[in-house]
């Protein structure tokens, strides 16, 4: 099973709330070095936190930084954006397509760049940041992006299995960082998060469910659909 003691790590998204738990965190654990990237890296004062320069959506950066990180064990796939509005009816094309090369054509390539570097590691590790919207559409760009991603997840489960790296997915509702600054829902502390997340990582867990109302949604997949989407049972009463 992948352990973080020893271990190299790359967090992408790591200026974000979540990001910066995962760095602080890995280290807590034991891992000997953490490439922290983002489109503009932060200083960390810390030896063993590398920043990086990386923006997921472009080929180059991603090629790039797989040069800087020949050495990375565990990928940690936490970047994404979400955006207002989000009705698939009324978000322009185009920022459908960002949301879409943001929060799963990013976290493929990426994957797909490390792959070779993760098998030569021997023991190693891919965890992807998911959502309790990944198995109910409550918005439309960002639900079928990370839609995409768990299935994504799960296929990457099945390929990378044989090279001996594991993979990971953590399913969450909202989490209390910028991206949800405008929800009034309950939201989770990110170190919470994380700590699930790390702790689920290092027990083998294929798959992560840190909260009830995640676990409530997943269960809901194996009932009637107007049970997850009431809102269907109104309109047809209308």
């Amino acid at each position: 099973m992948p352990q973080l003691s020893g271990a190299v790590v790359l967090v992408t998204g790591a200026n974000g709330g979540l990001g910066r738990e995962f760095v602080e965190q890995a280290l807590a654990r034991g891992a000997a070095k953490v490439y922290a990237t983002a489109r503009r890296p932060r200083e960390w004062h810390d030896a063993r936190i590398v920043p990086l320069v990386l923006d997921v959506t472009d080929p180059n950066s991603i090629r790039a930084v797989v040069a800087q990180a020949p050495d990375v064990t565990v990928l940690i796939n936490n970047a994404g954006i979400a955006v207002e509005s989000d009705t698939l009816l009324s978000l322009p094309d185009e920022e459908i397509r960002n949301v879409m090369e943001t929060n799963f054509f990013g976290p493929i390539a990426l994957t797909k760049a490390f792959a070779p570097v993760l098998a030569a590691s021997g023991t190693s590790a891919v965890l992807n940041i998911h959502s309790a919207l990944s198995w109910i559409a409550l918005t439309g760009a960002y639900s079928a992006s990370k839609a995409a991603l768990w299935s994504a997840t799960n296929s990457f489960r099945m390929e990378l299995a044989p090279q001996g790296t594991h993979v990971t997915g953590v399913h969450v509702a909202y989490i209390d960082t910028a991206m949800a600054e405008g929800v009034d829902d309950p939201k989770i502390a990110p170190e919470d998060v994380v700590r699930k997340a790390f702790e689920g990582l290092e027990q083998g867990d294929y798959e992560v469910i840190v909260d009830d109302i995640t676990a409530g949604v997943k269960l809901g997949l194996s009932g009637p659909i107007l049970d997850l989407y009431p809102a269907l049972a109104a309109n047809a009463r209308a």
